[in-house]
């Protein structure tokens, strides 16, 4: 009667807050979404959650089945592990490279829960390297490569994690905070601070900037997130970053936000491995794990799109 979709959709559902956003953490259409609740409605003959509460307000019933779904659903990953141990499929080795300064807020519980379930895979975020990640991914010198900026490479395949927006980070008496958005000739007198890397990797310059032909006055670099807030919060500079890695500083009133351009601009984040890697048992879970994990513990974020997915 109670299928393992309708505990998937249900946990989407009290973790998003939002039919619109479990849709979307699910890949469904809303309507295709509410047709399955109602569906599992009728087959326990029993409302679920109250209709327009946000966040939801579940009813008995359904935090009943939100209990079974946290108690089986490890249960379910658990055997999925176990059956590929069983199958001789466990053995693997996952080195990895990340192109992304902020990533290692979601990245490392990933990682720490991925050595706990898959102790068999050596796993290892080498330090120091000097080459590109993305051809050394291609050569075998690394496995995984978490990045937002997909080169075509033969034999490398990319899967999307999550969709971000990239904001553009102020101090709070800059005359940018409280508007609800800029546009790029803005910047042509402010001294933008990025990360120290190429500027076709940076979303503010590919995706704002350099198509309306705009520079900014003067480029700082900084290697470190908070060393970038701090001569953010001292008015020496602004800086866009993932929305994700400025929550703290924005609930500290540390900065403020700006919106880049009046709809924004998303940026998707990959994880890019060799073909032959696709269908490992302990790849699949370590994929699987990075986008739970980042939903869990970051804010701001979405799925990918249908399209992107489909791609994948």
């Amino acid at each position: 009667m109670i299928e393992l979709r309708h505990l998937r959709t249900l946990l989407a559902l009290r973790e998003t807050g939002s039919l619109v956003e479990a849709a979307e953490r699910v890949h469904l259409t809303q309507s295709a979404l509410s047709h399955q609740l109602k569906d599992l409605e009728g087959r326990v003959d029993s409302a679920l959650f109250v209709r327009k509460t946000r966040p939801v307000e579940f009813t008995r019933a359904g935090l009943r089945l939100l209990a079974l779904a946290d108690e089986i659903l490890p249960e379910v990953r658990k055997t999925e592990r176990d059956l590929a141990r069983l199958a001789g499929t466990e053995q693997g080795r996952l080195h990895m490279a990340i192109e992304c300064h902020s990533c290692f807020q979601w990245l490392m519980p990933t990682v720490d829960y991925f050595r706990d379930h898959w102790p068999e895979v050596e796993i290892d975020i080498p330090s120091g390297h000097h080459f590109d990640p993305l051809p050394a991914l291609a050569r075998e010198q690394l496995d995984l490569v978490i990045t937002a900026d997909p080169q075509p490479l033969e034999g490398v395949h990319y899967v999307p994690l999550f969709r971000y927006e990239g904001l553009l980070a102020v101090a709070r008496q800059h005359a940018f905070a409280g508007r609800p958005f800029i546009e790029p000739q803005a910047l042509a007198e402010e001294t933008l601070i990025t990360y120290p890397v190429e500027h076709s990797r940076l979303d503010v310059f590919t995706q704002f900037l350099s198509p309306a032909n705009v520079r900014p006055q003067e480029i700082r670099t900084a290697e470190l997130t908070i060393m970038m807030m701090q001569l953010v919060a001292s008015g020496r500079g602004v800086c866009a970053l993932p929305n994700w890695a400025l929550t703290e500083y924005l609930e500290r009133d540390y900065v403020s936000a700006v919106k880049l351009g009046e709809n924004g601009i998303w940026s998707t984040l990959y994880a890019a491995i060799r073909e032959e890697n696709i269908e490992a048992p302990w790849m699949q879970d370590f994929l699987r794990t990075a986008k739970e994990t980042s939903f869990a513990v970051l804010s701001g974020i979405k799925p990918a799109t249908r399209d992107e997915e489909s791609a994948a």
